[in-house]
């Protein structure tokens, strides 16, 4: 169904650099883990297992995107650490434990938040490149 927000998101996703897309599929992740947190404690176990499922959704296609060849050590360790989340997600939707679901979304959060500050000092090197290289033309 179309909706003026769903056409603002939809325009914000096909427009997002690389770098955006990731810090925005960690925010759904984020958001909906602490979403499936809601529910548990509310005890609604379907609302909890469709949260889970959306943040299994995300962190597989994350573990899907990883390159190896030019990730190395790094995209190995990721690999292992979202294996590791989801295996909390799945301890939490299948025993309803609360303290797995809040491993798998401290862990998410800390990805994105180290994420964000890694895509943010990248844009101030290319922003500072791009001044020396400027500043050079001009004779300075």
């Amino acid at each position: 169904m179309y909706t003026p927000i769903s056409h603002y998101q939809n325009m914000q996703v096909t427009t997002a650099s690389p770098e955006r897309l990731l810090i925005m599929l960690y925010d759904g992740a984020v958001n909906f883990a602490r979403i499936a947190q809601d529910k548990m404690k509310a005890g609604d176990i379907g609302g909890k297992g469709t949260y889970i499922g959306k943040v299994l959704g995300i962190v597989t296609e994350l573990t899907s995107t990883l390159d190896h060849e030019k990730g190395g050590k790094i995209a190995e360790d990721l690999e292992r650490l979202y294996a590791y989340v989801i295996d909390e997600l799945m301890k939490a939707n299948i025993n309803n434990d609360q303290k797995s679901l809040e491993n798998a979304t401290g862990i998410l959060s800390s990805l994105r938040d180290t994420w964000t500050e890694a895509v943010e000092i990248a844009k101030q090197e290319r922003q500072e490149s791009a001044k020396l290289v400027s500043g050079g033309r001009n004779g300075y």
